[in-house]
């Protein structure tokens, strides 16, 4: 396990969502993918979402998999109404200037260091 915080600081990451204090959550890993339903399907409760969509939808897909951050890379940032459901969610959304492939070797050697 590994705090968001920790993980933010090294991709340089932009918290939207500052009532989400990263430092107050854990991830257990990360799941990369831009098809919602792969990661409805997919994904473990506790990782990380990585991916470049930044819509509404996201968030939904988030919260049913029970994902408590989205990261988006290549600089993508998610929009006003992303962010507000995101706060009602309790999901935290982070983007950082770095792709997709970057973002998810940072995270696998923090995790396995």
């Amino acid at each position: 396990m590994l705090k968001l915080s920790e993980y933010q600081a090294a991709i340089k990451g932009l918290n939207h969502t500052p009532d989400h204090d990263p430092a107050a959550i854990q991830i257990s890993g990360a799941y990369v993918c831009d098809m919602l339903s792969d990661v409805m399907g997919n994904a473990k409760p506790g990782q990380a979402w990585i991916t470049i969509m930044k819509h509404l939808n996201t968030v939904a897909v988030a919260s049913l998999a029970g994902l408590p951050a989205i990261i988006f890379a290549k600089g993508n940032q998610p929009d006003g109404a992303v962010v507000e459901k995101a706060s009602a969610e309790g999901i935290c959304l982070i983007s950082s200037d770095l792709d997709t492939f970057s973002l998810a070797g940072i995270l696998y050697s923090m995790l396995n260091a």
